[in-house]
């Protein structure tokens, strides 16, 4: 996944990155759609491995960036409350240039509209970042706190395994995906429990 910014008052940025999202409702993120969440609320994990990144002059090459959040309805009603995740490898100057891009400061899609659902932002964690990327049985651990395992969808008479993808032209967090199952969701951060 790529997001470019570029504006004559904020710094420019872009990231090329490995997204993998984790979240509590039925397949294929029914608030990517309009459509309520399955359980009434939103649960969820993203967190991106940049591939390649900068911000300005500043290096993202090789770092992470994560989230865990809860909405109490669909994400485009609002009221949610977020906690960043901020690779630990980062330096100061990465650090900064990190948040900038995850509290939207910096402008840019997905971060600058996604931040407009909060309603609460906790302080950036700064965590170690554990991602085994097995196409769809993948997952990642953000310090002790968070984890995201994925599973491949199967058919319920079959059992097979079942491919599905999605095209969303008009997504802001995702333009094209591979549905899965969330095999495992866990948040333990204060203000943001969940399992």
């Amino acid at each position: 996944m790529a997001q470019k910014m570029a504006s004559k008052n904020r710094i420019k940025w872009f990231l090329e990155a490995d997204y993998l999202q984790a979240c509590n409702c039925n397949y294929g993120c029914p608030c990517e759609f309009e459509a309520p969440p399955t359980m009434g609320f939103c649960e969820g994990i993203g967190a991106w491995r940049i591939i390649k990144g900068k911000y300005g002059k500043v290096s993202l090459d090789g770092l992470a960036l994560g989230f865990a959040a809860h909405w109490p309805k669909a994400m485009h009603f609002g009221g949610g409350t977020a906690v960043v995740f901020i690779d630990e490898k980062a330096n100061k100057d990465q650090r900064e240039a990190l948040f900038q891009i995850a509290s939207g400061q910096a402008g840019g899609a997905p971060f600058e509209i996604i931040v407009m659902t909060f309603a609460k932002v906790l302080e950036p964690q700064y965590v170690p970042f554990t991602f085994q990327l097995k196409g769809r049985n993948s997952s990642v651990r953000m310090g002790n706190k968070v984890l995201a395992e994925v599973e491949p969808i199967k058919n319920p008479v079959t059992g097979e395994v079942e491919s599905i993808k999605i095209e969303h032209g008009t997504g802001f967090i995702f333009k094209k995906a591979e549905c899965v199952s969330a095999k495992v969701l866990k948040s333990n951060v204060f203000e943001i429990k969940f399992s």
